[in-house]
């Protein structure tokens, strides 16, 4: 079956719609943050007005459109997929801001551990309560008993049901200690969010670098599989440090990305002590030729963070194209 393209306005976007998928299914997969909320046809907020072309319905909603809506050729992203090409108006979150606060319970579907430093805790949301977030994004688990924790999402928000989490096993506070003794697969786990700024800028998108350290890795990780759904093109750096005894724990990943992609460049360093992190990032970045045309992102330790900005600073990265996370 040929793939249907669909036209996204305002802001002149394109994807293509494959087999039988809903436009929204596509549009997130193609790195689309276009409005919604439940994606199962109650809450009406992917409503999209159909401008040239043809859609069909493939699932239900119990959303009733108005008389006025009808009139203006109105459908839910959520239950249709175009019979030909498409030119649509639909509105698209240009900033976190316009993301709404959402809450949503949880159940752990998985619990790895890649090596002694590092967990992966991996949620499932209901079909009926998914979180919609932006990639970089942040959102508070709470487990219970006071316990709660902030934590960067490490997953690309095309897949807004499974939400992956990087944490770092070595720390000894009570929200990580349980995370590592206690929870188990099919724990209830409540979300709350999302929040933060550590996001692609819609303004001036181009090339990128990307600096993390140790688990600075999870919403770097999100940001990257965000940029390459995209398809833009555009050079990407992406400089990951572990320090002391820890791993590369998705070396292959990263690897596989720096083999199959034009533009990707990826670098897996090493630091023994806080003294040498900014020396090891400037050892990273002389390739980079177009620095003032580069929006940044730097995801660590304090330390690591103020360090990579200042290496960035060095070869003409501007300031207000940085955008940096402490973990």
């Amino acid at each position: 079956m040929t793939a249907a393209t669909v036209r996204l306005i305002p802001g002149d976007h394109t994807f293509s719609v494959e087999g039988e998928e809903t436009i929204l299914e596509a549009a997130l997969r193609a790195g689309l943050s276009v409005n919604y909320g439940c994606s199962n046809g109650n809450c009406g907020d992917c409503r999209a007005r159909v401008l040239e072309g043809e859609v069909r319905k493939i699932r239900p909603h119990d959303y009733v459109f108005s008389e006025a809506e009808k009139q203006q050729a109105y459908t839910l992203m959520c239950s249709v997929t175009p019979v030909t090409d498409l030119l649509l108006e639909a509105g698209l979150a240009e900033g976190p801001e316009q993301i709404p606060l959402q809450r949503v319970s949880a159940t752990v579907r998985g619990i790895e551990h890649p090596d002694p430093h590092v967990l992966i805790l991996r949620l499932q949301t209901p079909r009926t309560q998914r979180l919609r977030f932006l990639a970089g994004q942040s959102v508070r688990l709470d487990l219970g008993g006071g316990l709660s924790g902030t934590l960067p999402l490490a997953n690309c928000p095309c897949d807004d049901r499974n939400l992956v989490f990087h944490l770092d096993a070595s720390r000894e506070d009570p929200f990580t200690r349980h995370c590592l003794d206690q929870l188990g697969k099919g724990t209830s786990v409540d979300i709350e969010g999302p929040e933060g700024d550590f996001v692609l800028s819609e303004e001036h998108p181009g090339p990128l670098v990307f600096l993390a350290m140790d688990t600075g890795f999870g919403p770097v990780h999100s940001l990257v599989e965000h940029v390459l759904a995209q398809e833009t093109g555009e050079a990407l750096d992406l400089v990951w440090v572990a320090s002391g005894e820890r791993t590369h724990y998705e070396d292959n990943l990263c690897r596989s990305w720096n083999d199959a992609l034009d533009g990707f460049r990826y670098q897996a360093l090493r630091v023994g002590t806080d003294a040498q992190v900014e020396a090891v990032i400037r050892s990273a970045l002389p390739e980079i030729t177009d620095a003032p045309q580069r929006d940044a992102f730097v995801a660590g330790s304090e330390t690591f963070v103020r360090a990579g900005l200042s290496a960035l600073a060095q070869i003409g990265v501007q300031a207000s194209r940085c955008r940096s996370l402490v973990l």
